[in-house]
Parts: structure tokens; sequence; C-alpha cells
């Protein structure tokens, strides 16, 4: 029973340290003590320590030499090379959903794109609750776009890419643009039209009728524009000096 207990305490560690790295709630970089952790949590040192080993496994947290562990930095080369990874992995499942996909496949993506649809967001003055809504549907859709392949080995990269460019996009791309109103820095204006035809459920519909087309093609023409929009919004805030224009969001412990 006890060992049920421990179990499940570090279940709970790794799961709620995971959420607020994926949505950057801790920033990339930001060391991890396990003090701090505790008092931010309301968890043991036990359960901390073992979800900490999870996540450095999974490439989201780095063990440090003699100071703990911090989470995983983002760059913008870390950025391209998982855009890179992204074509490689996404495209090929792609083409076999739509290869193999059927009436249920179809269903779940016109279903997925509804709900996106759905999820109106002011780009502008976007709140972290709207931002972690579009992310999770933005997230389904694409879910449902692949959920048809047959690859477990594509489907398991695919997912550990996809976790990896979720904190990149929210840090590189989606804040730094949204935090650029508060100072109105130079550029904002590109930035803010790039971050809008990024987020813009026109791409996405074009996506959807190309796959349920079954058009080849031109849906992995569209999923290859698609993937890159990322690296364009970030280009897009920075300034004149290649700085980033502003922080990225940051959130409440819980």
């Amino acid at each position: 029973m006890q060992d049920l207990e421990q179990s499940t305490k570090t279940e709970s560690a790794y799961r709620l340290l995971r959420r607020d790295i994926l949505t950057t709630r801790l920033l990339p970089g930001a060391p991890m003590k396990l003090s701090a952790l505790r008092d931010r949590y309301e968890l043991g040192w036990t359960p901390l320590r073992e979800a900490l080993s999870r996540l450095e496994a999974e490439g989201l947290v780095t063990a440090i030499s003699n100071r703990g562990f911090a989470v995983a930095p983002v760059s913008r080369e870390a950025l391209e090379d998982l855009t890179r990874a992204r074509l490689v992995v996404e495209i090929p499942l792609l083409l076999e959903s739509i290869e193999n996909g059927g009436s249920d496949w179809e269903s779940a993506v016109v279903t997925a794109h509804y709900r996106l649809s759905r999820c109106k967001i002011a780009v502008e003055n976007a709140s972290e609750s709207e931002i972690d809504e579009w992310d999770e549907k933005h997230t389904a859709f694409h879910a449902a776009l692949i959920s048809a392949a047959r690859s477990t080995w594509l489907s398991r990269f695919q997912a550990t890419i996809s976790d990896q460019l979720r904190r990149h996009h929210r840090f590189l791309g989606l804040a730094p643009t949204l935090r650029a109103a508060e100072g109105m820095s130079e550029g904002y204006q590109e930035a803010i039209a790039a971050l809008h035809d990024a987020m813009s459920i026109a791409h996405h519909t074009e996506l959807m009728e190309a796959a349920l087309d079954r058009n080849v093609e031109r849906a992995k023409a569209l999923m290859a524009d698609h993937i890159g929009i990322t690296v364009h919004v970030y280009d897009q805030s920075k300034d004149g000096t290649g700085t980033v224009l502003s922080a990225p969001l940051q959130a409440s412990s819980k």
C-alpha cells in the first residue's frame, strides 16, 4: 500500500511538472530547486526527485553537475532542428492516414477542426487560459489528422517532437509576440500579423480538405508550409538587433 501511495505521488509530481514545462509556466533554463518545487507543488522530496529523473529521460529537464536540475533550454537552432524532424516524421504519418483512414478517421478530423474553429482568440489580448485552450484544440486537430497512421515508431517519435515543439512554440513564437504589445516594440505589427496568419483557421481548413479529398500532393505541401510557420513567427518577433521582442508568458504555479 505504501509503495502504491508513493507511486501515485510520483505520478502526480511528474504530471504537474511536465504540464508546467510544456506550457512554459516553468521557463526554459530555469533552475528546478527541490525546496522551491516542494513549496510550489506541495509534494515530497522523493516524488519530486523521481519525477525529475523521468523528465530528464524525456529531454525536458537537464541535470547540472553539483547544482541539481534545470528546465531544458530552448533556442532558435533547436526550433529549426525540431521543425526538420517534424517534417521527416509527420508528413509520412499524414500520408499513411490519408491512405488508411476510413469514415471514423474522417469524422475525427472534422470534429477536431470544428472544435478548433470554435476556439476564438483575440491574439493581441489573449489570456493564459485562452492560449491553453487554443493550444489544446490545435494539438488535437493535428493528432486527428495522423490518427489513422499505422507506424508505431513514427507515432512515438512524433509525440516526442510534438512535446518539445509545444514549449518552443510558446516561448519563441507565441509569447514574445503577444508580450511585445506592452512596449509596442519595433516590428510589433509585423509580429502580430505573422501570428494572426499562423493561428488562422484557414490554414487548417485547407489542410483538412486536402486530407479528406485524399489529395496527397496538396496535403504534403500544405503540411510542409504549416510546419514551417513557427520559425517565421519567431523571426518576425525580433527587433532590429535580433533580440526577441519581449518576455514569455508566465503564470501562477497551479
